[in-house]
């Protein structure tokens, strides 16, 4: 892990929390003084730190993607699954070195790669921690698994720090983005998010651990804008970018009062949404509805 990188990162981060625009809420608050909108400090906050093996298949192999949770988030989801750590900001506040201890921990106990969930409000203390466990021979590859509601400037300074992007496209639509997760230009800064990131690291490829990975959430009622979202990835990015199919959706959290998302995903809106990924000649994994019941996660879809 190049260290000047890591040294120019922290700078940086270390500045932007006293007026933070991490993601692309841009509280301009300083969070060594107050909490900025994601609920978050200077320090880092996580839930959890476990060997994940719900992840893409590469990014798993045989040891579990080594996923630490972070707390708080710039969006603000009706549906997040997560929503405990991610809006109601349960979690564990850490010392940095504390943090780098988790990640040598997750390391040593077989993880294939370092899967940082929600890192974006935590980017200072992530940086310091890997340069702490760098020191004392940490060398897993990083997975920056976001939303991708983060500001393109964020993402230039994780260039040569970040090997993989795991990153969502959940809404195609600026309205939809406003009134299922409350933030204003979701797809204006998610366009400009993804095309940063594959500027650094191209289309993900398994043998050398590095690239870009699309999700994509499907939601009832067309919600999330497949059609557009299959298309931006095909023509403004490049058909090699593997594309996850998600079909996990189930209605949690305030989802539960709003008719159009209160409830999961049928089996026509599925086999519509991977119709239209092949017909943009993509391709990456799906989860069958139904065989996914029985333990199967992903399967390859093949172009």
């Amino acid at each position: 892990m190049d260290k000047e990188k890591l040294k120019d990162a922290l700078d940086y981060f270390e500045n932007t929390l006293k007026s933070c625009d991490l993601c692309a809420r841009d509280c301009k608050i300083d969070r060594y003084k107050k909490k900025g909108v994601c609920g978050q400090s200077e320090k880092a906050k996580i839930t959890n730190a476990v060997l994940h093996f719900g992840e893409e298949p590469p990014l798993v192999g045989d040891g579990g993607a080594g996923a630490v949770f972070f707390s708080g988030c710039g969006m603000r989801c009706l549906y997040c699954q997560n929503f405990g750590f991610s809006q109601l900001n349960v979690g564990k506040t850490l010392e940095d070195e504390e943090l780098a201890e988790i990640f040598l921990k997750l390391q040593k106990s077989g993880a294939k790669t370092l899967d940082l969930v929600t890192p974006e409000p935590h980017l200072r203390s992530i940086v310091h921690a890997l340069m702490i466990a760098s020191e004392k021979g940490f060398k897993l590859p990083i997975v920056f698994n976001t939303s991708s509601y983060v500001h393109p400037e964020t993402l230039k300074h994780l260039e040569g720090i970040v090997d993989v992007y795991l990153a969502d496209i959940r809404y195609t639509d600026n309205e939809m983005g406003k009134r299922y997760s409350l933030v204003n230009d979701y797809w204006d800064v998610t366009k400009r998010s993804l095309r940063e990131m594959y500027r650094q690291v191209g289309s993900f490829r398994e043998e050398r651990m590095r690239g870009l990975i699309v999700r994509h959430l499907i939601l009832p009622n067309g919600i999330g804008g497949t059609e557009e979202a299959m298309r931006f990835v095909a023509e403004e990015l490049s058909i090699s970018v593997p594309v996850s199919l998600m079909s996990q959706y189930f209605p949690v959290y305030k989802a539960l009062k709003i008719e159009e998302i209160s409830r999961k995903v049928n089996y026509e809106e599925y086999t519509e949404a991977l119709e239209i990924l092949k017909r943009y000649n993509l391709n990456g994994w799906y989860q069958p509805l139904f065989e996914k019941m029985k333990g199967v996660y992903a399967k390859s879809i093949e172009r």
